[in-house]
């Protein structure tokens, strides 16, 4: 049976177009449904596969703007989306949608009982400016998110934010966040390098952290957008005498679509 795949919509997205063709070129059937039509219960959560909340500016663009979305989507739909994570479907924030997760509490999720403080968000690029570019990433080695681990080889797609910057409460974080394989994705350069600075890194997250998965691997939220590189053609260095077929970002849509499928 193919996957049911759902992107929201909800007030600012602006990519949940982008969203849906990526999945469906990944083998899912996407459907582009709006929060309202979640809350009224003429849509039910329980029926998809897979989530996927896309970037854009929820709510206005400015700090913060996620929080808004992530209020509003634990107010109306808290219950339903907890079960959906708890059952282990899927969950995929990109940019926005990432600040969405991350301000929901469902990433990175406590990192060390009974303290369930918040130990990471998402502020100001350390550039102060917007970053539109493309980077490379790579899947960390000890990531606990099972959609990105068959990422063996550096990716490139862009990124568009002006806060997409990770901040740890403490020094300690970092190394809980290692430990507990919740570091899902590195900014990275096409060698591999470890040790990078800007423009490598867009935003001067620390520990060059590109996206975060919960313990139990199945939410993801990242600032690039692969949404965005899933067509050779869209890459800047695309030629008529390129041979490849398909752009990187897809690679991550076809596993999340293949784990989906797997459940």
């Amino acid at each position: 049976m193919q996957v049911r795949a759902l992107i929201l919509r909800a007030p600012g997205i602006n990519r949940d177009r982008d969203a849906a063709l990526a999945c469906e070129l990944a083998g899912a059937s996407p459907e582009r449904i709006h929060i309202n039509q979640l809350a009224e219960g003429s849509v039910r959560l329980a029926d998809y596969g897979m989530v996927l909340i896309p970037g854009g500016f929820s709510y206005g663009d400015h700090l913060g703007a996620g929080r808004l979305l992530a209020i509003d989507l634990v107010h109306r739909l808290g219950e339903a989306l907890y079960r959906f994570v708890e059952d282990g479907r899927p969950v995929i924030g990109i940019c926005n949608g990432f600040q969405v997760l991350v301000k929901a509490g469902l990433l990175p999720g406590c990192l060390a009982e009974p303290d369930c403080a918040p130990a990471v968000t998402l502020t100001d690029n350390a550039s102060e400016q917007f970053e539109c570019r493309w980077v490379t990433l790579e899947a960390n080695p000890g990531t606990r998110c099972s959609f990105v681990r068959d990422l063996t080889c550096p990716i490139e797609v862009p990124v568009a934010h002006g806060e997409g910057r990770i901040a740890l409460r403490d020094e300690a974080t970092l190394a809980l966040l290692e430990a507990q394989g919740l570091i899902a994705l590195r900014y990275t350069t096409a060698m591999g390098d470890q040790a990078i600075s800007y423009p490598a890194n867009p935003n001067g997250s620390v520990g060059h952290i590109a996206g975060l998965c919960n313990a139990q691997g199945n939410v993801l939220g990242l600032m690039p957008h692969p949404e965005n590189a899933i067509l050779p053609q869209q890459h800047p260095r695309w030629t008529r005498e390129e041979a490849r077929d398909e752009g990187d970002g897809l690679l991550l849509f076809r596993n999340a679509v293949r784990y989906a499928a797997a459940l």
